[in-house]
């Protein structure tokens, strides 16, 4: 986690002053319960709300001698508070108060991811719209294929990043989830009470079954997720890195006034943006595995998931949230040629319209086999003229074509708007 790659917003969320504030209020809140239920003196719980507080560097300081996180920062609060502190963490036990923190933490970082996935949506539709009918070639295998539209292609991330916000969701609410329930996960020393008035109170639901720690299969597809979101925003970022190529060029970067894409060739103009985009999904990415192996978990717990959680939460959401909003940034301002994408569409001889005179000869009574055979002896001749012969015109020459079908008969099968019309209906599907 470094400033390059992060958003403030995000980062607070895991700076220790806001780690230690909800540690704070779990322990506060499960005092107040314990009061209500009698366990510990009313008057202890409201000195604990009134006069708690805690310094990170005297927290630091105490664990530099007790090496225990939440022992020492017990300690500084008790500084504070005197003779009430005796009730905190009554029945409770470090988990407790770790794994609670980490749910409401990863809580908040979704709604940050969420926001900005919401973002990037918004702009993938207006700009879907805005090229809903531009035409541009489909290239399988990096080869041209057949017509299709731009606003096609951003349709399709939209989808895509619509199905990652289903899975945020999703993902959230499995993660935020509350453990007050002791040193097994018993409640030997603690009444379940007192877990449901801390997560009512923290916006987390209770875990129906902790051990020491909340299962971490819940932090397993947490950040399962975000590596598939990670992964979207590579395809998107790498469709427009190929369509930037200089042989290419159908769409690209915004270039502002000022810029510079090289130190040595001034004429420049790289994808920086979107190969720095592809960088950080590979770390999001990264993250996962960790995550799935922090579920094999030692009988009720061990800490081999603690460190790998400590670097992994932070990272993961803060890297993923700048990469987000970067995506978002370069979709808004995407530059798109049309008439770079219509001069690549043509460049080929009218080859994108071979399988529709292919199907044609095959409705006229020609075998599939023996339609393929002549449709490609042409094409192949278009193929090897580098688009300078036109399939068009080899095939109303061709007597086995001609036979079948009549010049304008041809010359219909290769009407650009045919592939268009059902781009409606596909908006519909994803736009509603």
């Amino acid at each position: 986690m470094i400033p390059r790659y992060s958003r403030a917003e995000m980062v607070k969320i895991w700076e220790p002053e806001t780690r230690f504030r909800i540690w704070f209020e779990i322990e506060a809140h499960a005092t107040d319960a314990l009061a209500e239920l009698g366990v510990v003196p009313k008057e202890a719980a409201r000195a604990i709300w009134e006069k708690g507080a805690f310094e990170v560097e005297r927290i630091d300081a105490i664990e530099a001698e007790v090496k225990h996180d939440v022992i020492a920062f017990l300690t500084n609060v008790a500084e504070h508070v005197g003779e009430p502190a005796r009730f905190m963490h009554q029945g409770m036990t470090s988990s407790d108060v770790l794994d609670t923190c980490l749910a409401v933490q990863l809580s908040r970082a979704s709604d940050i991811l969420i926001a900005d996935l919401d973002k990037l949506l918004e702009v993938l539709k207006r700009r879907a719209f805005e090229h809903k009918m531009t035409p541009t070639i489909g290239r399988s295998h990096g080869i041209h294929a057949e017509p299709v539209t731009f606003g096609l292609k951003l349709a399709q991330a939209y989808a895509e990043f619509a199905r990652n916000r289903e899975r945020l969701v999703a993902a959230k609410k499995d993660v935020a989830t509350c453990a007050i329930s002791g040193a097994v996960g018993t409640f030997a020393n603690i009444d379940p009470r007192v877990e449901e008035h801390v997560a009512a109170k923290m916006g987390l639901t209770v875990e129906p079954t902790s051990t020491q720690v909340i299962p971490r299969d819940r932090h397993a597809m947490f950040f399962a997720t975000l590596g598939v979101i990670a992964s979207s925003i590579e395809r998107l970022a790498t469709e427009i890195r190929h369509l930037q190529r200089t042989e290419v060029l159908e769409a690209e970067e915004y270039f502002s006034p000022g810029q510079k894409g090289s130190s040595a060739m001034p004429h420049k103009r790289n994808p920086v943006l979107t190969e720095n985009l592809t960088g950080l999904a590979r770390l999001v990415r990264g993250f996962v595995t960790p995550a799935l192996e922090n579920v094999a978990l030692w009988h009720e717990r061990d800490i081999s998931h603690s460190s790998v959680e400590r670097m992994i939460g932070p990272d993961a959401t803060v890297t993923l949230d700048f990469a987000l909003a970067r995506l978002t940034g370069v979709m808004d301002k995407l530059l798109v040629y049309p008439a770079r994408m219509q001069k690549n569409l043509d460049r080929m001889g009218g080859l994108v319209h071979s399988q529709r005179v292919l199907l044609a000869l095959t409705q006229a009574g020609i075998s599939r086999e023996d339609a393929y055979r002549i449709v490609q002896r042409n094409a192949m001749k278009v193929w090897e003229s580098d688009g300078e012969l036109s399939l068009l015109e080899l095939l109303k020459a061709d007597d086995q074509v001609t036979e079948k079908l009549s010049a304008t008969e041809l010359e219909e099968k290769f009407d650009l708007d045919y592939h268009f019309k059902h781009v409606d209906t596909i908006f519909q599907r994803v736009f509603g």
